[in-house]
């Protein structure tokens, strides 16, 4: 399917946006996504800055815009570049496309491996070792609270994974727009292509369904039209498994992966310390409702 994108977005007057996370993540995808529509120049980092670790632990995304205080929640730092605000109910149906994550967590070696593959973009290689060894912390936070919500049950399956996304199938063909933003991608298009991308980033359950059930042929066509808009995106997972097709993003290097295995074998080996952290940083948690 061919699809014209035409790029009318205003340039955004924002300088420089600082950025946490780990493109893995569906939140920190949606504020990065928004940082490239919008032609944003911006940093990313993969280990939270002190004070960001201080106050969220190592939950992400944050930002700080023009060197101010650090922000977090992808929808209200969108809502800082300019773009709109979402619903509670729009925000449910974003999460529940999420469900099937707790998949990645169902081996192990996949979901470490595949977390060593993230490629930190500091321009210095002393510091890019730093940073891999110190993000292994993440992942092992990460994985166990994966694991903790799989054992407990608070995310179960749903019957059918394509049924998460029919809401917003229902929304395009309502729309009859390129985006759910109508011409131009908005907050909504930036969130659950970032949901897309974490599905991708290792292929669970509801990425099958994407590809193959007959009532989702709206979602691959708009996920078609977001990977043409964002050709040159340095984060793009989808990109393997849907049309117009385009090579994984680019990969830690063997002295940087190196660096991450011998910092998750050190987070591991140091249980005593680094179980009873995960434990506080997930009970500072805020509860569902």
């Amino acid at each position: 399917m061919s699809v014209r994108i035409k790029r009318s977005a205003p340039r955004s007057a924002i300088p420089h946006v600082d950025v946490y996370g780990q493109d893995h993540s569906p939140w920190v995808q949606a504020v990065l996504l928004g940082l490239h529509e919008k032609d944003v120049s911006h940093t990313l980092t993969t280990v939270p800055p002190l004070s960001v670790f201080r106050k969220w632990g190592v939950m992400m995304p944050a930002a700080s815009v023009d060197g101010g205080p650090w922000h977090k929640e992808s929808a209200d730092l969108l809502r800082q570049l300019g773009y709109g605000t979402v619903s509670q109910d729009e925000l449910r149906a974003i999460n529940d496309a999420w469900r099937g994550v707790t998949h990645r967590a169902k081996s192990a070696t996949r979901f470490f491996h595949a977390a060593s593959l993230i490629h930190d973009l500091h321009p210095s290689g002393l510091r890019r070792l730093r940073n891999q060894f110190l993000r292994s912390f993440a992942v092992l936070y990460f994985y166990v609270l994966l694991l903790y919500v799989i054992r407990t049950g608070l995310q179960p399956d749903p019957e059918n994974f394509a049924g998460q996304f029919l809401y917003w199938e229902q929304r395009l063909e309502k729309s009859a727009r390129a985006y759910l933003g109508g011409d131009e991608p908005n907050t909504l298009d930036m969130m659950l292509f970032g949901v897309i991308q974490c599905h991708c980033s290792i292929p669970v359950p509801p990425l099958d369904a994407l590809q193959v059930e007959s009532g989702l042929s709206r979602m691959r066509s708009w996920i078609a039209t977001m990977q043409q808009r964002f050709t040159g995106y340095r984060h793009l997972y989808s990109g393997v498994y849907f049309e117009p097709h385009s090579p994984r993003p680019d990969q830690s290097r063997g002295f940087e992966r190196a660096a991450y295995w011998v910092g998750l074998t050190f987070m591991i080996i140091a249980f005593p310390l680094t179980i009873p952290l995960i434990i506080f940083l997930a009970s500072r948690l805020p509860r569902a409702s």
